[in-house]
C-alpha cells in the first residue's frame, strides 16, 4: 500500500519526527502496512501510483501548488486522503478554487492577495489543545465514536467564516467544531475517504498508538488496495 506523505520533511517539525514511530505502531499493532513515501511540495505534481495520499503539517510550504495539487488529486481521484493542520488548510483551498472556481488565498502564502480563504486565527493555537464536538453521523464522529475529542494543535490559520456557508452550500462538510463553533475537520460526502483536520492526530499521545484517524486512514488505503474478488 503506497501513500505519498506529501509535505517539506523536516526535523524541527513535531509531527514529522512522530512519523516513523506512528507508521511501525501501524503495521506492529493493527497489521496495516504502508510504504511510504515522502514527496517534498514541490514535487507533488505527479502523484500516480499511490494508494493514498496524506498532506502533513509544516506550512508554509515551499509549494502551495504542489499542495493544492495533491488535495485535487484524491479528490478527483477517489484516493484516500488525509490532510492535517496546513493539509487541512491547503485541501480548503483546493475545494474553493477546483470545485467552487473562486479566487482565493492563503493569508501566509499570499499576504498581498484580494480574497483570503485562510486567514490568521485571532488567538493562535500552537501548543495548545482543545475540545473538538464531532457532527453527529460524520465520519470523523464514527472513527471516534464519540461526540467530541479533544486534539492537539499546533496552527496559526484557519478558515475565512465569511466563505463557510458558500463551501457547505457547494458539498463539503464541517464536521468538527470549536466550542466557539469555529471549524476545525471538514470531509467530502460521498468520497470514499476524504478528511481534512486543523488539529493534528500525529501528536496523539507518546506516538506508540496511532490516533484513531490515522488508523482509520490507513485501512481506507487498505481497502481501496484489496483486489475485486472474482464473481
Amino acid at each position: 500500500m503506497r501513500i505519498a506523505l506529501v509535505g517539506d520533511r523536516s526535523p524541527s517539525v513535531r509531527s514529522h519526527a512522530r512519523i516513523p514511530q506512528i507508521l511501525q505502531a501501524l503495521r506492529e499493532r493493527e497489521g496495516l502496512a504502508l510504504d511510504a513515501y515522502w514527496i517534498p511540495t514541490p514535487d507533488a505534481t505527479d502523484l500516480d501510483g499511490f494508494d493514498g495520499i496524506w498532506v502533513l503539517p509544516g506550512s508554509p510550504y515551499r509549494s502551495e501548488e504542489g499542495a493544492v495539487n495533491a488535495a485535487r488529486t484524491a479528490r478527483v481521484r477517489g484516493i484516500p486522503f488525509l490532510g492535517t493542520c496546513g493539509g487541512f488548510q491547503h485541501a480548503l483551498l483546493e475545494y474553493a478554487r477546483g470545485v467552487l472556481g473562486l479566487d482565493v488565498a492563503h493569508a501566509e502564502n499570499d499576504p498581498a492577495a484580494r480574497d483570503f480563504l485562510l486567514l490568521p486565527l485571532e488567538c493562535s493555537l500552537a501548543g495548545h489543545e482543545g475540545l473538538v464536538r464531532l457532527a453527529p453521523g460524520s465520519l470523523v464522529e464514527r472513527i471516534m465514536g464519540s461526540p467530541t475529542t479533544v486534539e492537539s494543535y499546533s496552527c496559526s490559520y484557519g478558515l475565512n467564516s465569511d466563505y463557510e456557508q458558500r463551501l457547505v452550500d457547494g458539498g463539503l462538510a464541517f464536521t468538527g467544531r470549536a466550542d466557539d463553533g469555529t471549524v476545525r475537520a471538514a470531509e467530502i460526502p460521498g468520497h470514499p475517504f476524504f478528511l481534512a483536520t486543523l488539529f493534528q492526530p500525529e501528536l496523539h499521545g507518546d506516538g506508540s498508538r496511532p490516533h484513531p484517524i490515522i488508523t482509520a486512514f490507513a485501512t481506507a488505503v487498505s481497502l481501496a488496495k484489496a483486489p475485486v474478488s472474482p464473481v
